[in-house]
């Protein structure tokens, strides 16, 4: 996050405000309304660029399980990255396609879209996240203040500490119980030699 970035305020109320248009149902095998490939593509024209279709291919779904909530991911993080200040930084189209394609599918994994709308959190962390993959830190903050706010707000950052925190658990119900059988093992053979 070695550049400096908007105000976070603007940006979160940006998404607070999102278009009722960019909350409806991502197109899925005929189901739907929102051709999200072509909202990405619209975007990338915002910021000068051209998308591959091989690229756009990417963000169509093929099932509704699988492909709805990061699809509708993707349609909030267009919204947010058509604003003014992405458009006049001047972002390389493979930084913006990595975001919509990377960050939001890691983000779509541990959280319904649309909380990151409606959730002041949410909107903080798809904000901080955006900025932090293309290397912007808010601005006001240092490098250091950036990482550890986005740190503590990151849902990927809890699941990873959850799931942590569970391997450590098995762990120590493993050693508790070998230890267990250990003793009672031990206190079986001196019994027997008695």
């Amino acid at each position: 996050m070695e550049k400096i970035g908007p105000s976070i305020e603007i940006l979160t109320r940006r998404l607070a405000e999102t278009p009722l248009e960019f909350l409806e149902e991502p197109r899925i095998d005929n189901v739907g309304t929102v051709h999200v490939a072509a909202l990405v593509n619209d975007m990338l024209n915002l910021h000068g660029a051209r998308a591959l279709l091989t690229t756009l291919e990417r963000f169509q779904g093929s099932t509704i399980n699988a492909d709805r909530n990061r699809l509708a991911l993707v349609m909030i993080a267009v919204w947010l990255l058509s604003d003014d200040w992405f458009i006049s930084a001047r972002i390389e189209k493979r930084e913006l396609i990595k975001v919509l394609d990377l960050a939001v599918t890691e983000l779509a994994a541990t959280t319904p879209a649309h909380k990151f709308i409606n959730d002041p959190d949410r909107r903080e962390e798809l904000v901080r996240v955006v900025l932090e993959r293309l290397n912007y830190r808010p601005l006001g903050e240092t490098q250091i203040q950036a990482t550890d706010r986005l740190s503590s707000i990151s849902g990927i950052e809890r699941k990873r500490l959850l799931e942590a925190s569970r391997v450590a658990e098995e762990r120590a119900r493993s050693i508790r119980d070998a230890l267990v059988k250990k003793a009672a093992e031990e206190s079986a053979d001196k019994w027997s030699r008695e």
